[in-house]
């Protein structure tokens, strides 16, 4: 689950908290005065920001002379996995560069005499902090080191399906065995947020990591891009989790259509968000063989949000009286979200109440505030969307009590987004109570949200974690699933 639906001014310092649109801002209405010699600074320009906990996070500005003869520049965030962010604002005079970067924040440096390097700062939310651009070549390849390399030992197909009730495509990646199948198979489905195929996040494709392992393992596997991202169509602003259940389930009929798959042996694996969808899925296809929940949520999406960023706060060592405060008005946002269902009032409503908080805010506090007004209307829009309304109240324990397929319920002791103890326990007690006859509840040892070894689970490791996922977590699933679907010979 991505922070993208918290409003917890004192996480992490991270310079992007949802992925760009990767369009590009021409600075029509620029004065030509604010621009002099753009070709001193066209080219790629790397530097590396320390934050939190002495992480480092490498910024990549784009720089470039558009069609019209305009200037243009997009900042990547590479150890986020963010690319594409506009830079609103672009200006350089007398050696002096100035770029605004829509709704995030600003460098401002100085280019050095020899042209290779640009000193300055980044400024975002009252803070400032030195980067050092230097001048390269190319773009640095993102790759971890359990990216698979091909060629692959198994077969990879593009493929791209209808969900015809909603009206669109998904596409998606198939990998299957080079044995002789039909084989079992499992649908990967993401966590929240617009998701690609491979769930990239912080420069971690886990989706691609573990569709890998499960595949060498004799297991088909179909990872998919969300609506309206990558090759899906449809739009991602307007659905909910039940939309997303209904993709999972074409999915499915996709996968039975299949000469080389096994329509019985036809599984889910979801991870966070994921973990939502794969119970809805499941209780409405009857085709639906297993489901594997990877840090699946067992509250209500309220419960979590508040206990999520209670934990992550503690683990970045703020101070308790500004969680305390962050608490409160997190309940009070909510409580704005389920009692007033116009979008326009209750988005003024939650205005008020963070401009409220943040004019109260100390000094000291301050600091961890990522509170700009544009980044603030983002914000808001989000809160008052259809997604959001409906993850704060949906209770998932109704659903999982009518699971009757085989379930693999899994979390990492570290994980601070979808707290294991209370969770894990109401997905157990769902089950239970549902008389569903096989499950298998556990939590993992030193392992966090995304399933990496960590130290303390907080959101701010997941990028300098080189590893992308926790081999004993693969090997879990893999063999629970090889288990279920083994056939009798």
């Amino acid at each position: 689950m991505n922070h993208k639906i918290l409003v917890c001014f004192f996480l992490l310092i991270v310079i992007v908290t949802a992925a760009g649109s990767g369009c590009i801002s021409e600075s029509d209405n620029m004065p030509e005065e604010e621009i002099e010699n753009i070709e001193d600074i066209e080219g790629l320009w790397m530097g590396s920001l320390e934050v939190q906990g002495g992480q480092e996070l490498r910024i990549l500005f784009n720089i470039s002379t558009g069609p019209e003869g305009s200037p243009t520049a997009t900042m990547d965030s590479l150890d986020q996995g963010v690319s594409g962010i506009p830079v609103e604002k672009l200006t350089y005079k007398d050696g002096n560069l100035r770029l605004e970067v829509t709704s995030t924040g600003v460098f401002e440096g100085v280019l050095k005499e020899d042209g290779t390097a640009l000193e300055g700062e980044w400024k975002q939310s009252g803070l400032v902090l030195p980067l050092v651009l230097t001048r390269i070549e190319e773009k640095p390849e993102m790759s971890r080191e359990q990216d698979p390399v091909k060629p692959y030992p198994y077969d990879e197909e593009e493929v791209v399906y209808e969900n015809k009730e909603a009206g669109i495509q998904l596409a998606g990646t198939l990998t299957t065995p080079k044995t002789e199948g039909p084989f079992p198979a499992v649908l990967l489905i993401t966590g929240s947020g617009k998701q690609d195929r491979n769930e990239e996040v912080f420069g971690h494709r886990p989706f691609l990591v573990l569709s890998d392992y499960l595949t060498r393992q004799g297991i088909a596997v179909l990872r998919v891009d969300d609506r309206g991202v990558g090759g899906s169509t449809g739009n991602f602003s307007n659905v909910t989790t039940e939309d997303f259940a209904e993709d999972v389930v074409a999915g499915v009929e996709y996968l039975k259509s299949r000469e080389d798959i096994d329509p019985d042996r036809i599984g889910l694996v979801g991870h966070s968000e994921g973990g939502l969808v794969a119970p809805m899925a499941a209780v409405r296809s009857p085709d639906v063989a297993f489901i594997v929940l990877m840090a699946g949520p067992g509250v209500t999406g309220e419960e979590i949000v508040l206990a999520q960023s209670r934990l992550v706060a503690e683990a970045d060592g703020v101070p308790e009286e500004t969680i305390t405060k962050n608490e409160a008005l997190l309940k009070d946002i909510f409580t704005v979200i389920k009692e007033e269902e116009n979008d326009t009032i209750a988005g003024e409503e939650i205005h008020g109440l963070i401009t409220d908080m943040v004019e109260n805010l100390s000094e000291e506090e301050k600091q961890y505030s990522s509170y700009t007004e544009e980044s603030l209307d983002t914000e808001i829009k989000l809160l008052v969307s259809p997604w959001t309304r409906y993850f704060l109240t949906y209770d998932p324990k109704t659903t999982l009590m009518e699971v009757e397929c085989p379930v693999l319920a899994i979390n990492g002791e570290k994980d601070l987004q979808v707290p294991p103890e209370e969770n894990l326990a109401a997905i157990e007690e769902a089950l239970e109570a549902g008389g569903n006859e096989d499950y298998t509840v556990k939590e993992l040892p030193g392992l966090n949200h995304l399933f990496q070894t960590a130290e303390t689970g907080s959101p701010s490791e997941y990028a300098a974690i080189e590893e992308t996922m926790s081999p004993a977590a693969m090997e879990l699933i893999g063999d629970w699933i090889l288990e279920r679907t083994r056939m009798e010979e």
